[in-house]
């Protein structure tokens, strides 16, 4: 009996507890959409770090200095975006192409190297908002009889291969009219040995490659105006999340505008 009575006592006092503290598991609401957002994590290619992979001959966007560091708008944009995130910095070289394809396969966080974004481009990869507005321009030499966009029609055109320069000319003039190479500098090497008759680029590392180089203009009509943007592999959410977000902040205080500035004089 004392037994049975015991047994009962603690059943009440069990029931009591329940009662107080909302037994069988609602001890917490069940989250919200916002709390399931605000609850998303990223994770990146090497713990702590943020890999950059680029195409390192894109002056001012991205260049290696005597040094061997790397530097440029694109360069600090990203070292912005990394402190925001509370990660290091990693910069990977290569050609275009592979920068290109090593975000698409997860071998890098994400590609910056004046990249634009196309249809084709979407198809396999995301990207952030944009950060910087890009030319496409046309350097000849002095004295070439190429004069305005008509004159390019039957030249042979130096492009960086894998660039929107190369996809706009290719489709505008047809594949046997293209010289592609693996950067601009490359190009413009060509360009200055005669092998071809103009190169269509980027403007911003085009008047470097021009001030480098004396005999060289660029013509005063744009081909092409279109934006960058950060590419990332297709849906890793978490990080495009968090570099967007980085990127706005970095946008509202000036950051951005600063590091542009300090390499693209007002003109």
């Amino acid at each position: 009996m004392k037994k049975f009575l015991s047994i009962l006592m603690a059943a009440a006092m069990l029931l009591s507890v329940c009662a107080l503290t909302a037994c069988g598991g609602s001890e917490e609401p069940a989250p919200t959409d916002d709390t399931a957002e605000s609850d998303a994590v990223f994770t990146t290619v090497n713990p702590g770090k943020l890999t950059m992979s680029t195409n390192a001959a894109f002056p001012p966007y991205e260049m290696t200095t005597d040094s061997g560091d790397f530097e440029g708008i694109d360069v600090e944009i990203a070292g912005a975006i990394a402190e925001k995130l509370g990660l290091e910095l990693q910069v990977d070289d290569m050609d275009f192409d592979a920068a290109l394809t090593a975000a698409q396969e997860g071998k890098s966080d994400m590609v910056m190297a004046g990249v634009t974004v196309t249809e084709d481009r979407m198809l396999v990869m995301d990207f952030s908002d944009s950060y910087a507005e890009g030319v496409q321009v046309v350097i000849v030499k002095e004295g070439s009889d190429i004069a305005t966009i008509d004159d390019l029609e039957g030249k042979m055109i130096g492009t960086q291969r894998g660039t929107t320069g190369n996809i706009y000319c290719t489709d505008d003039y047809g594949e046997e009219h293209i010289t592609s190479y693996d950067n601009g500098i490359t190009a413009v090497q060509a360009l200055m040995n005669g092998q071809v008759d103009c190169v269509v680029i980027d403007k911003a590392p085009a008047q470097s490659f021009v001030a480098a180089n004396p005999g060289l203009l660029i013509l005063d009509t744009e081909y092409a105006v279109e934006n960058y943007a950060i590419g990332l592999g297709k849906g890793n959410t978490a990080l495009l999340e968090a570099i967007n977000a980085a990127l706005a902040e970095l946008t509202e205080d000036g950051t951005i505008q600063a590091i542009v500035d300090k390499y693209i004089s007002a003109e």
